[in-house]
Parts: structure tokens; C-alpha cells; sequence
């Protein structure tokens, strides 16, 4: 049985409409003057395993952090708060120097931000291309909570926060 063509633009609409969480994946990129902090924002990302715990992302080949990504021990996946919108933007752009005007500070060899809803710090375990992406399955090895934000979520191609009550449709 042929599976149907799909158009890319008509599933790029679907997934616009699955809320997801927004993150912040981060490594250090070894280079000829030693080694640089790196990131990227991420929407492809879930549990995959509770024992031990570990995380699964998707990286776009295209990503120029998607190389660091890969060849590192470390990773930092950092999910963020409500409030963090330019932090997500800033992953989510081209830049440079992403971490110019953001408070962070390395654990051990992977960069951390501060201020997010929950810091993971991980070790990768396997990663496989599939397509155009490559999926990494990293062991989470240190969680930080911030038990009083809530997540910035993204939605239709934005990001944004809407508290919805209890029971509420």
C-alpha cells in the first residue's frame, strides 16, 4: 500500500496547531580557540524514558548548532518560563552570539541559563538520523525545577502563555 503524498506546507499547518512547550537545547562547540557555547530553540522534545530518565529531541540537519549537538557529551535542555520570550526568540534566530545578553554560566562543560521552569542537565546517549532531522535520546543525569513559573508554550507559529482555569474548555 502507497502512502498518499502529503504536501509539506499542509503537515507544517497540522503541527502549527499541537501546542508544545518551548526549550532551549545547549552544548559546547569544540573549535580551533577552544570551546564556545552553542544552542538552540527546540519543540521537538518529550520523555522517553522514566527509568533511567531521558529525554528525546529533534534536530533539523539545517540548524547550524545541529553538529555540536551531536559530536557532545553534554547537553543542557532548558524548558522555559512564561515570561521568557525573548530568550526563545533569540535561540530561534540566527545570531551569532546567542548568549550575549543572557544571564548563564557553564556546569561542568554545558552551558546553563538561568531563570528557566526546569533545567536538565544530560548526557547523550544515541542519536540516528531519520529524513532531515537527527534524534537525539540523551540521560538525564540533573533536574532543577522553579516549582512557582509556568511554561512558555507555542502555538499557530507563537509563542505565548494563556492560564486556563480549571474545568475551563
Amino acid at each position: 500500500m502507497a502512502v498518499a503524498e502529503i504536501a509539506p506546507a499542509a503537515f507544517a499547518d497540522a503541527m502549527a496547531r499541537h501546542c508544545a512547550g518551548v526549550a532551549v537545547a545547549t552544548c559546547r562547540r569544540v573549535g580551533a580557540e577552544g570551546h564556545e557555547p552553542v544552542g538552540l530553540a527546540v519543540t521537538s522534545l518529550t520523555a522517553f524514558t522514566a527509568e533511567p530518565p531521558s529525554v528525546l529531541l529533534s534536530i533539523d540537519h539545517a540548524s547550524r548548532t545541529h553538529d555540536a549537538i551531536v559530536a557532545s557529551d553534554g547537553l543542557g535542555v532548558h524548558l522555559l518560563a512564561h515570561h521568557q520570550d525573548e530568550p526563545a526568540r533569540v535561540f530561534a534566530s540566527k545570531s551569532d552570539d546567542k548568549f550575549a545578553e543572557l544571564e548563564w554560566e557553564w556546569d561542568g562543560e554545558v552551558p546553563r541559563l538561568h531563570g528557566v521552569l526546569a533545567y536538565l542537565r544530560c548526557r547523550l546517549d544515541r542519536s540516528f538520523v531519520h529524513h532531515d532531522h537527527t534524534i537525539v535520546i540523551a540521560t538525564v543525569e540533573e533536574v532543577e525545577l522553579d516549582r512557582e513559573s509556568r511554561p512558555l508554550i507555542y502555538l499557530d507559529r507563537h509563542t505565548e502563555w494563556q492560564l486556563v482555569e480549571r474545568g475551563a474548555a
